[in-house]
C-alpha cells in the first residue's frame, strides 16, 4: 500500500501544480480583458482573437482546476448531511462515488473529448469569426482536464481505501468554504 500512497502523493503534486497554474491564468484573463476593453473603447480597435483567448483561458482555469478542487475537497457536497456522518461512512460514500460515478463519467468525457480534439486537429478547425483563433488547442483542454481529474479520483480512491484499512487517519468533513 505504501507504493499506492506514493503514487497518490505524486498525483496530488501534479494537480497542485495545475491548480496553482490556473491561478496565474486568471491574472492573464484580467490583463487581456482590460487590454481588450481599452483598445475597443479607447482606441476604437477590436479583435475577435482577444475575445476568444479570454474564453480559452477561462476554459483552462475552470477545467484545469477540477482535479485541484477534488484534491482540496472543495467540490459541491450536502454539508449538512455529510458533516453528521461518521468518518468511515464518509469514506465509504466517497469510495462508492469515485468508483461508480466520478471515474466512469470522467472516462467517458476523456474518450469523447479526445475524439473531438483529434477531429478538430485533423481538419485544422479555426473559429468562424473574422480574426478568430484555431479551435483545436482549446478542444485539447477537455481530455487533458478529465485525465487530471481521473488521476486525482484515483489518488482519492487510494486514500479512501487506506483510511478504511486504518493506514491513514480518518479525514474530517469538508469545510463549507473549501480548503483551497
Amino acid at each position: 500500500m505504501k507504493g499506492w500512497l506514493a503514487l497518490a502523493r505524486a498525483i496530488d503534486a501534479l494537480n497542485e501544480a495545475a491548480g496553482r497554474g490556473a491561478r496565474w491564468l486568471i491574472l492573464a484573463c484580467i490583463v487581456i480583458s482590460t487590454a481588450n476593453a481599452v483598445s475597443r473603447y479607447g482606441l476604437n480597435l477590436s479583435s475577435n482573437a482577444f475575445l476568444e483567448i479570454q474564453w480559452y483561458l477561462y476554459s483552462l482555469v475552470f477545467l484545469g482546476a477540477a482535479g485541484y478542487t477534488l484534491k482540496h475537497n472543495a467540490h459541491v457536497r450536502i454539508d449538512i448531511i455529510n458533516g453528521r456522518l461518521q468518518p468511515r461512512t464518509r469514506a465509504w460514500i466517497d469510495l462508492f462515488g469515485h468508483l461508480f460515478m466520478l471515474l466512469p463519467v470522467c472516462a467517458i468525457m476523456l474518450w469523447f473529448g479526445w475524439t473531438a480534439f483529434l477531429e478538430s486537429y485533423r481538419i485544422g478547425e479555426i473559429s468562424t469569426d473574422a480574426g478568430g483563433l484555431a479551435r483545436w488547442p482549446v478542444k485539447f483542454v477537455v481530455p487533458a482536464a478529465f485525465a487530471l481529474l481521473i488521476l486525482q479520483g484515483l489518488a482519492e480512491t487510494i486514500r479512501k481505501i487506506a483510511v478504511l484499512r486504518g493506514l491513514l487517519p480518518e479525514q474530517p468533513p469538508a469545510s463549507p468554504h473549501g480548503d483551497a
